[in-house]
């Protein structure tokens, strides 16, 4: 995965976990929706002011918008299953993260069982 479609998925998180429109982050940031659009599919890169400006509409610091990004050159990442559920986690709502999490741990406990 590209920094930038890993970046859109981070906007995309916090913008719905703070149940905001693209519409009202692109107000809040003085850009089009469209192109809050084109920022959450990773088809733009953003500059050093876009992320700025995202990061006061959303009310998060830049770091957190940049906080565990990693740049994949190598194909081998993207068969990392666990950094892969992490990126497709990150694309839902926190509440639907909350469900996915509790059917993870329900898995694992049955893994757990089986083995004993």
């Amino acid at each position: 995965m590209d920094i930038s479609k890993e970046l859109g998925m981070k906007i995309r998180y916090y913008r719905k976990e703070k149940e905001i429109t693209q519409e009202k982050l692109a107000e809040l940031c003085g850009f089009h929706p469209t192109y809050i659009g084109q920022l959450e599919r990773g088809e733009k890169n953003a500059s050093i002011e876009t992320l700025y400006r995202v990061s006061r509409g959303l009310n998060i610091s830049m770091c957190s918008l940049l906080d565990e990004i990693e740049c994949s050159f190598d194909r081998q990442d993207e068969l990392n299953v666990p950094l892969s559920i992490y990126h497709q986690l990150l694309s839902i709502p926190p509440r639907n993260q909350e469900r996915v999490y509790k059917i993870i741990q329900e898995i694992l406990e049955l893994s757990m069982n089986c083995r004993t």
